[in-house]
């Protein structure tokens, strides 16, 4: 890969071979891989059955990357995630064992059913790429990637992510049920999901890390610099939204536009860049005030914000 074009390609290929477990959700799968390209991580908030499992596997698989599962539970230690020192008696010495948190691609299931001590065991490593146990630092995965699963429609015995977990998170996504033609495929076949390890490999981590950083080298004009902050400035003053983005979740949109432009083929960002990521970049990321009700009113919020603020011409 030497250029954007070569990268699309590469992209397109990872997608095509998702895609062939994941029936009928194209752009949550886009922009699975963009946040990937962003260095970030992602929230999938969805029911149970939807592919959520089978999505990160197969990308593990079409990326050649090792993969491991945690099921959050209530009893979940946090020495069950980042692992455990142990007395080795025929050594006479302690060792380190470590957790399923050393792997490139993590999916954690349920996260939020888990108590707040478990599910800050991924913090630091979220944030650094890094963990530390008995006061030792432990390097992990530069490639490290987190998605998570939540159920939005059952929160009994649950606990509900703090501010600061929900804003390691890149994106917020929802597979949501499959389209009609898409289900009939489902029952008319078997299930793709048993095909997952047929996935086939595309690229390894030195492509991976190049397609890195073709995206943190997008080129953002200073036209959508400009447009972006009038975005994020807007949520601070609307007055359903009491705690609007902050600056690192800014710079979480700007990280998002560039990756996913070069999932588009481009070296470039345009306006429409940032209309796609602002939606799963800010959802999780702004807190309402109380007088805002209703089923999830903050994509209708965050329409509002977009359509009030004047798009750029490039």
């Amino acid at each position: 890969m030497s250029d954007s074009v070569s990268a699309k390609e590469c992209i397109d290929a990872i997608a095509a071979n998702v895609e062939q477990t994941v029936i009928g959700k194209p752009e949550q799968v886009m922009l699975t891989i963009a946040a990937m390209l962003a260095g970030g991580h992602v929230l999938f908030e969805d029911i149970p059955g939807v592919g959520k499992t089978t999505l990160v596997r197969s990308l593990a698989n079409a990326l050649q990357l090792p993969f491991r599962r945690i099921q959050f539970t209530p009893d979940l230690l946090p020495s069950d995630i980042i692992g455990v020192t142990i007395y080795d008696e025929i050594q006479h010495d302690f060792t380190f064992r470590q957790g399923p948190v050393f792997t490139t691609v993590l999916l954690a299931d349920e996260i939020n059913r888990a108590t707040p001590r478990a599910q800050a065991a991924l913090l630091e490593a979220m944030a650094e790429r890094k963990v530390t146990v008995d006061g030792t630092t432990y390097g992990l995965s530069p490639d490290f990637f987190v998605l998570a699963t939540q159920n939005p429609t059952d929160y009994e015995g649950t606990y509900p992510l703090p501010e600061a977990q929900i804003d390691r998170f890149l994106f917020r996504l929802s597979l949501g049920y499959p389209n009609e033609q898409a289900e009939r495929q489902l029952l008319a076949g078997a299930d793709p999901a048993a095909h997952i390890e047929d996935v086939a490999p595309v690229i390894d981590a030195a492509d991976l890390h190049h397609l890195k950083e073709l995206a943190a080298a997008v080129h953002v004009s200073d036209g959508l610099i400009d447009y972006a902050w009038h975005l994020i400035d807007a949520t601070r003053q609307d007055p359903r939204i009491r705690l609007g983005i902050s600056p690192r979740g800014g710079m979480a949109l700007i990280n998002a536009a560039k990756a996913y432009a070069l999932c588009m083929g481009r070296e470039y960002c345009i306006p429409d860049d940032i209309q796609t990521v602002i939606g799963p970049t800010f959802h999780h990321r702004l807190i309402l005030n109380q007088g805002s009700v209703g089923d999830d009113p903050i994509p209708g919020i965050i329409a509002d914000i977009l359509q009030a603020t004047p798009v750029p011409t490039v």
